[in-house]
């Protein structure tokens, strides 16, 4: 007999900076989170930033976040399924989030050589692009690879276990879930360690939990873990390329 599975009700809560775990970014995340104030005061001196890291370190969710805190109106998010009409410079806009300059198409990235032009001639505005690798090793057109170095250059470095944990147990805060301590521990030591795959699991968990009408455990885990369909289910959601669970921790 199949099992009824609960309907997922809640959606991930936004991304903000307040629920990014900087750990060793610290001066990445302030940079950006004082950028629009810094912009609204004056001139400012460093005004692209470039930032690149692995899959999974939080690339995305540092962008969506500059994004949500910036005034409405004042900030544009790009990346590779957008048109290349939201590559164009527009003076009300102050802050332009471009994000996997390693996707963009040959057009995109034409059309983000003449936005970042347009930027450094505007001193009103900011641009902060991503990718998967530095600058000089990034697979784009050389005078953009060009541009992306000209300005701050950061690597958003990995989380240690124990930032990996605290993010778990935050986001299980933000989802209403009483996250036993051992919980994160054991995801980190038998299953997938980077950031996309352990949300995923976690949402999953959540599922399972309100299925289950039982508190998110380690019994509760290895459970839903041996369980063949939800095992499936949640290894599909990790994968690489799977879904909306990764958008926040790109």
């Amino acid at each position: 007999m199949l099992r009824q599975l609960t309907l997922d009700l809640g959606t991930p809560p936004p991304s903000t900076f307040d629920n990014f775990f900087a750990g060793p970014n610290t001066e990445l995340v302030a940079r950006l989170r004082e950028l629009d104030a810094a912009l609204a005061a004056g001139p400012v001196a460093d005004r692209t930033f470039y930032v690149w890291g692995e899959a999974g370190s939080g690339r995305s969710h540092l962008l969506q976040a500059l994004v949500h805190e910036t005034p409405p109106g004042h900030a544009r998010f790009a990346g590779p399924q957008s048109g290349l009409a939201a590559f164009s410079f527009d003076p009300a806009v102050s802050i332009y989030a471009i994000d996997d300059c390693d996707a963009l198409s040959g057009a995109q990235q034409i059309a983000l050589f003449n936005l970042f032009n347009e930027v450094r001639a505007h001193p009103t505005s900011a641009l902060v692009a991503t990718g998967n690798a530095a600058p000089i090793a990034l697979a784009v057109r050389e005078d953009l690879r060009t541009r992306l170095g000209w300005g701050l250059v950061y690597h958003l470095a990995p989380l240690a276990d124990e930032g990996k944990a605290a993010v778990l147990k935050q986001a299980a805060r933000e989802r209403g879930i009483a996250l036993a301590d051992d919980v994160p521990a054991y995801l980190l030591t038998h299953y997938r360690r980077d950031m996309p795959s352990l949300m995923a699991l976690l949402d999953a968990l959540d599922r399972f939990s309100l299925e289950q009408k039982r508190a998110v455990t380690l019994p509760l885990l290895r459970a839903m873990l041996a369980s063949p369909e939800k095992t499936a289910h949640s290894t599909a959601d990790g994968a690489p390329d799977g879904g909306n669970a990764f958008t926040r921790f790109k």
